[in-house]
């Protein structure tokens, strides 16, 4: 294989990401390139039936529909139920209300399986509020970036869909895989807020009195909706009952429902969320398109197996291979959002991941877990953007405020690295039942 091919067509690719080109545009333009470079004269034919057989795949169908479910729930009151119900019982938990950050994040990205709209809702929500009430901004702040991306994990996630229909894994089975480590991330990123509270209790507001009992157990009844709703996708999903697809069909009703019960269902609020479904929808439908026929282009120039070849010929261990894909995934993610992350790399990485002896299913949550890491890393930090555009912070502020979450997503990769059992335990339980 011609190094000075390999060369140019990852100067062309990086060249027209910086230029602003859109990422799907650039994985066509690039696959053109090698494919006309490497004299190949079926391009048109070969364009074609590739992008019909990555659009047309029906596990795809579960994507728009949890999109549109979470654009639905952005719309309403969620938000605001979820702050009222979770506040009243950690008042007393050391870091107190920034647990709703976390926690607000988790219960959320339950429901939306996006990163950047758990964010935006959540954050729309509890930054002003914890603010005014005395609360440190480097918290507030860190909280929201660094728990945002359980929007990624916790299912269900796009981005697994994603990686699911690239790799031809089960989705199901990578929801279930997502739960444990969705849950340790949650665990560490409250154990640092209740180490930094008490390490710093000169920068934590006064106590507010305690609530009653019984006036927290009526406000938590405003967390009913958004827990029923998590149980009627996820437990059709976990008991068997449907599959991810269908799921997501279910989701999106109980979404409808819920919005018409809140009273925040209007024509307007419907056919908005309907739109920013449809955009983000084909967003993603394009960027798999442009990485199906970029694999396949790649596959004629010879690409992908002598990079194969070169990283069989270093003798990495499994543990290395872990370790160097982890340096490699956090760079690209320092210029790419997760999902092109995931469509771009998954056909060249995955072979030699096999070849490893490495479980893809394991792989797909330890991918999903440094994606997440991008996520609040500059330049192209989706959820710093989505911050900025609600504080108006400089970027690289925010993602000062981030690093510590930045660092303990990385103790979670070492966690699953270690203990693979976190996340293939569960989807296995489930299989023997």
């Amino acid at each position: 294989m011609d190094s000075s091919l390999i060369l140019f067509l990852t100067l062309a690719l990086f060249g027209l990401l910086a230029s602003g080109t859109w990422v799907a545009v650039t994985l066509f333009i690039t696959a053109i390139l090698g494919m006309w470079l490497n004299n190949n004269s079926d391009i048109g034919m070969i364009l074609a039936t590739t992008t019909w057989g990555a659009s047309s795949s029906w596990t795809l169908v579960a994507l728009p529909m949890f999109i549109w479910m979470g654009e639905i729930l952005f719309r309403t009151r969620l938000s605001e139920d979820l702050f009222k119900g979770l506040a009243p019982w950690l008042n007393q938990l050391p870091g107190r209300l920034l647990h709703v950050n976390i926690l607000g994040c988790g219960i959320f990205a339950a429901v939306s399986g996006s990163s950047a709209a758990t964010v935006a809702t959540i954050g729309r929500m509890t930054a002003p509020e914890l603010q005014r009430r005395g609360y440190d901004e480097r918290m507030v702040l860190g909280t929201l970036a660094g728990s945002g991306t359980l929007g990624l994990l916790i299912p269900p996630s796009i981005i697994l869909i994603v990686y699911g229909v690239s790799a031809e894994v089960s989705i199901s089975r990578l929801f279930i895989a997502g739960t444990m480590p969705g849950l340790l991330l949650i665990l560490l990123f409250m154990g640092y807020t209740i180490a930094w509270a008490l390490l710093h209790p000169d920068r934590m507001p006064a106590a507010e009195s305690v609530v009653p009992v019984l006036e927290r157990l009526r406000l938590s009844l405003r967390l009913f909706p958004v827990l029923g709703l998590i149980l009627f996708v996820l437990g059709s999903i976990y008991g068997g009952l449907a599959t991810a697809t269908e799921a997501a069909v279910f989701g999106v009703f109980g979404a409808l429902v819920l919005s018409l019960l809140s009273g925040t269902l209007t024509r307007k609020t419907f056919l908005d969320s309907l739109m920013g479904a449809t955009r983000t929808s084909c967003m993603i439908a394009f960027i798999l398109a442009g990485a199906a026929f970029l694999t396949v282009a790649m596959g004629f120039t010879g690409i992908p197996s002598a990079l194969a070849q070169y990283i069989h010929s270093l003798g990495l261990s499994p543990l290395g291979l872990i370790a160097a894909l982890t340096v490699f995934f956090v760079i690209m993610g320092c210029f790419l959002d997760g999902i092109s992350v995931v469509v771009l790399t998954t056909s060249v990485v995955l072979p030699m991941v096999q070849q490893a002896g490495i479980d893809p299913l394991w792989f797909g949550i330890y991918l999903v877990l440094v994606v997440e890491m991008s996520q609040i890393t500059p330049p192209v930090g989706f959820n710093l953007f989505v911050l900025q555009g609600l504080t108006g912070k400089n970027i690289l502020q925010i993602a000062h405020y981030a690093f510590p979450f930045f660092l303990l997503l990385l103790v979670a990769v070492v966690f699953v690295t270690a203990f693979p059992q976190i996340a293939t335990w569960l989807p296995q339980l489930m299989t023997q039942h």
